[in-house]
């Protein structure tokens, strides 16, 4: 289909490379006021923004988008209401609310030449964020994004087949055949383009497992199971950064009825 729309989404790609020219004031509020046209539950999220800190990828601007349940706190004792409502409710309602936000910036930077990346890591380090920021309780970073122009063009990542993404009335008994073909799909693209290799990035294998893949044949299925058949078994780690942002939901931690 012939839409400017879609060709911008169709088109977009996670940018690492950038020039050293900062985008103007303007175009910086257009980004923001797109996010703020996402659809909302509360609006529960704020967006922090840094020209100052060393960004990754030298990124000229940093944003932070973090879940806030701060300000929902705020206007609602204004109007003599008490929150209530428990913080694993609310934090699922406000990730959606931030991201919507968080993706529309994505879009609208992209449709005035700007290029983006998320940093997914940012709820690892919510101390560390809420210390530079001085984050009140009740506000969360929810994911980092780096943006500018880019300094480098390539073509769209792959993605699964939409055969493999779009289910209709029910989800289906999936083949080993159909996952096959979907990893094909995204292995043989990224092959294609060298993606690994160009970045020289292999996730090391623990518990002595035996190295049998090259850059010739490691690709995005295997290093996805790597990180997900090695890393972050226990939640511990980012419970204890949502309970020092203030969050909690053990009974043990809620305030008396």
């Amino acid at each position: 289909m012939d839409n400017p729309i879609l060709t911008t989404l169709l088109n977009r790609r996670s940018v690492r490379r950038y020039q050293p020219d900062l985008p103007s004031d303007e175009t910086i509020q257009a980004v923001v006021r797109a996010g703020q046209q996402a659809p909302f539950a509360c609006q529960m999220y704020s967006v922090l923004l840094s020209r100052k800190k060393k960004a990754p990828y030298h990124a000229p601007l940093l944003f932070t988008i973090c879940v806030d349940i701060y300000k929902l706190e705020r206007f609602m004792a204004l109007r003599g209401w008490k929150l209530v409502t428990n913080d694993l409710s609310l934090l699922f309602l406000a990730i959606q609310d931030a991201a919507y936000a968080a993706e529309n910036m994505v879009i609208a930077a992209e449709s005035l030449g700007l290029g983006s990346c998320f940093l997914g890591a940012a709820p690892y380090k919510a101390r560390r964020i809420q210390k530079e920021y001085r984050l009140p309780q009740h506000v969360f970073p929810l994911v980092q994004l780096v943006m500018g122009y880019p300094a480098e063009s390539f073509p769209p990542r792959p993605r699964y087949p939409l055969a493999f993404t779009l289910f209709e009335d029910e989800y289906p008994a999936l083949t080993d055949d159909q996952v096959r073909e979907a990893m094909a799909v995204m292995d043989e693209g990224y092959l294609a383009q060298g993606y690994y290799r160009k970045q020289n990035v292999k996730i090391v294998l623990e518990d002595d497992r035996q190295e049998t893949f090259t850059f010739e044949n490691y690709s995005w299925t295997e290093h996805i199971s790597r990180k997900n058949g090695q890393w972050y078994a226990s939640p511990d780690e980012l419970l204890e950064q949502l309970k020092a942002c203030g969050f909690s939901w053990e009974a043990s931690d809620l305030p008396p009825a």
